[in-house]
């Protein structure tokens, strides 16, 4: 019963991750305030790094990914092999992170830059005043 409680939580996870990322695109391309998109951005990407990090995810017995025995035996290996959880989409997820920020921060003060030279965030009229 256990096991069908497990796999019904992470259907239901993932259909609310897709609905999610689903949500924010419409965002991104339906909303003509600036800062409705940067806002929908940053969901997007939220959820992009929740979807790489399932991807990783490992039911349990789970283990972190580090080797505690300096000379582990072969049926020490074989066991980290098994429950160990895959280190990669952690570091991807946090460079992820780091780089998401930097280009947010760039994205607000071009917004903030768009409202001091226009004195508007709707993208329909900064379109119509350029020149």
């Amino acid at each position: 019963m256990s096991t069908d409680l497990d796999l019904f939580l992470a259907n239901v996870s993932l259909i609310s991750l897709l609905a999610i990322i689903g949500i924010s695109l419409y965002g991104i391309l339906a909303r003509p305030n600036i800062i409705k998109k940067i806002i929908a951005l940053t969901i997007f990407t939220d959820a992009a790094n929740l979807l790489a990090i399932l991807v990783g995810f490992r039911r349990p017995p789970s283990a972190p990914p580090v080797l505690l025995n300096l000379q582990p035996s072969p049926s020490e290996i074989a066991e980290f092999s098994s429950t160990a959880v895959d280190p990669l989409p952690q570091a991807l997820v946090l460079t992820a992170v780091v780089i998401g920020m930097a280009v947010n921060m760039l994205i607000i003060f071009i917004a903030l830059q768009l409202y001091r030279l226009y004195g508007t965030l709707d993208v329909r009229k900064v379109r119509r005043l350029r020149g």
